[in-house]
Formats: structure tokens, sequence, C-alpha cells
């Protein structure tokens, strides 16, 4: 183990992904990576932290396969992700999917390098834009504003004074509002000019208007998740039920069943399968196998391997 410590940091190149459609996914509207984004965390946590975020989207953050790649057994990770998740960087979630007319559940970890609270993760998860995140449209005209600045450096013929950049920053950002990127809006306001452009501003201003792209196809809804606890897998329905991603029993406020209890409601689940009764001991139907589940955070599956997908 003290080898493992000292040897080098793993890369997160190396690190597998998952089965197509699983495993990782990066949370919206984190702020840009420093330094010092887990400093907040223990040693270990900011770790584990630290590795995750830098991992692609789809990679794998089962247990086993975090332990193959990190200096931690798979008891230290499991408490280290339940901490990251109660700190609000992670959250565990399933969604219902269909193979082979077979109902499946997949599972997600969405990770944020940037802390956030139940309320903002729930928001999120239901398919909302959380409160704090920056509004798209703001981002858009910012951008919008910074490319009309710009084009006067590329061509002096259409240099915009300031007032004239903010009166233009709505058609602007109505491009990126349709899927342009910067490169396209230069391109259009930029390319034939002629010899002389007496007015800049109307100039440009007919470029963006005649030169509109077409408002993009509508997109599929978002799908919604559901938030499972993140170290037992329960389902936390719209996450209302679960404070830092973990459920009531997980944060120790509930009392576990006593020994005893738990001796005598396995017995009682024995004799009903040999008998062909209720766990109560009334005669009736045998209820219909289970679909065998898998802790969320155990190692990954082939689709076509478990009834019970995981990352």
């Amino acid at each position: 183990m003290a080898v493992a410590q000292l040897s080098a940091a793993p890369r997160p190149s190396a690190h597998p992904l998952a089965n197509p459609g699983y495993g990782k996914r990066s949370a919206p509207g984190q702020t840009p990576r420093t330094g010092r984004d887990f400093d907040h965390l223990p040693l270990r946590e900011a770790s584990i932290a630290t590795y995750i975020d830098r991992l692609a989207d789809e990679s794998d953050l089962s247990i086993k396969t975090l332990a193959k790649h990190l200096p931690y057994g798979q008891c230290a990770l499991s408490t280290a992700l339940n901490h990251l998740s109660a700190a609000g960087h992670l959250r565990r979630v399933r969604r219902p999917v269909t193979v082979d007319g077979c109902p499946r559940w997949v599972w997600h970890t969405f990770f944020s390098r940037t802390a956030r609270d139940d309320a903002w993760w729930n928001a999120l998860l239901a398919g909302e834009t959380p409160v704090t995140e920056r509004p798209v449209a703001a981002a858009a005209r910012s951008t919008a504003y910074g490319v009309l600045a710009r084009l006067g450096r590329i061509d002096a013929r259409l240099t915009l004074s300031a007032g004239e950049c903010a009166a233009l920053e709505g058609e602007a950002a109505e491009w990126f509002a349709r899927g342009a990127g910067e490169a396209q809006l230069v391109q259009a306001t930029t390319a034939g000019l002629p010899e002389r452009v007496a007015h800049p501003y109307a100039f440009v201003r007919t470029r963006l208007l005649a030169k509109l792209p077409p408002e993009p196809e509508p997109q599929p809804p978002a799908p919604r998740y559901e938030l499972v606890c993140t170290a037992c897998g329960e389902p936390g329905g719209d996450g209302r039920a679960l404070r830092g991603g973990l459920c009531e029993g997980c944060r120790g406020g509930r009392p576990a069943l006593a020994a005893y209890e738990v001796r005598a409601h396995a017995e009682r689940l024995r004799t009903a399968l040999r008998t062909g009764t209720g766990p109560d001991g009334t005669a009736g139907e045998p209820s219909a196998p289970s679909v065998p589940s898998q802790r969320p955070w155990s190692s990954r599956t082939s689709p076509t391997d478990s009834p019970g997908l995981t990352t």
C-alpha cells in the first residue's frame, strides 16, 4: 500500500469507459477548473474528486473500477463518494429504458466540481433550469457583443462603436440561439465586402438579418432522472427524501433492525418459498420473482449480461 501511495498519479486518460449510454455525466454551469476546486474537502475526498473531475463523460465510476485506478480500497472509496455526495459534488440517478422489449434501469453519476445544494440538483434532474445557473440567453448576448466588437479588428471597414455593438447585440445573439458559431457569424458579416463601407452599423445589421440561419429542429424532451441514494441505491423519487444525496437510513437517521428481527423475517421468507404461502402464513399464489438489482456502485455490466444495469 505504501508503494501505491507513492506511485505516480493515475492518468485519467487510461480510465475505461462504461457501456455506451452509461457512466459519468458532467453537470452544466460549472465554474472554470482551477487548482483549488476541492480545497474545502478532506485530502482523500479532494484527491478522488480531482480524478473524477478530469474523467471524460461516460467513464466507468463503479467502485471496483475506481479501486483499480486509485490508491484506495473499495470501502474507502465508497465512504469518500458518500462524502462527495453530501458536499454537493455528486448525485446518483437512474432512468428506465427498454432493451429488446424488457424494461431495465440505467444508472448514471452526475458530477460537478462546483458544489450544489439539494434544490439545485433536484431542479436539474427534473429537467428544469437551476436557479443559480446563468441563463443561456445572457451568455449568448455576452458572446454576441464580443464578436461584434471584434469585427473592426478583423476588418477596419466594419468598426463599430460600443453603442452600435449594444444595439446589434440582440440580432447577433439570435444567431447563437439558433445554433450558429462565432466563425459562422464572422464569415457572414465580413465575406465579400465592398471596397468602401460608408455605414458599418447599417451594413452589419443588414447582413445579420438577411443571412440569419433557420430555426433549429425541435429537440426531443430531455430524459427525466430519478435520484437514488448514493450509498445504497434506494430510490428517492423527486429527491426531496434525500439530503446530500443520501437516504435517511444511510445518514443514520433511521434505526437498523435488530439481529433477531432480521433472522425471524428471513425464516418467514424461507418458509413461504418452501410452502407456497405468503410471508404472513396465508395461502396464496406465489409472487413472480423480482428482477435482481445491483448496488449502484457495483462493477459495470453489458446491457445483455444482467437485468440490473450499472455504470
